[in-house]
């Protein structure tokens, strides 16, 4: 009768053991997919940050071009 019951124990943890398997390697994908939308992302923001310092260059005029403001 015991091995009856080690048996049983044996089969639930295998599968506890393979659904376990499966949820990490879920979690890893969706890691996985996470790291390469921050990568993504992270590009983005840098494309952004030198179209911003590129356009600066050409807004921003110098202290003496600049017009006074009204109250003057």
């Amino acid at each position: 009768m015991t091995s009856g019951v080690d048996e049983m124990r044996v089969i639930e943890l295998e599968t506890r053991l393979t659904y376990q398997e499966a949820a990490m390697q879920e979690l890893s994908d969706a890691l996985a997919h996470q790291q390469k939308v921050i990568d993504r992302l992270g590009a983005e923001l840098d494309a952004l940050r030198q179209q911003v310092r590129a356009q600066a260059q050409f807004n921003i005029a110098s202290s003496s071009e600049e017009t006074p403001p009204p109250h003057y």
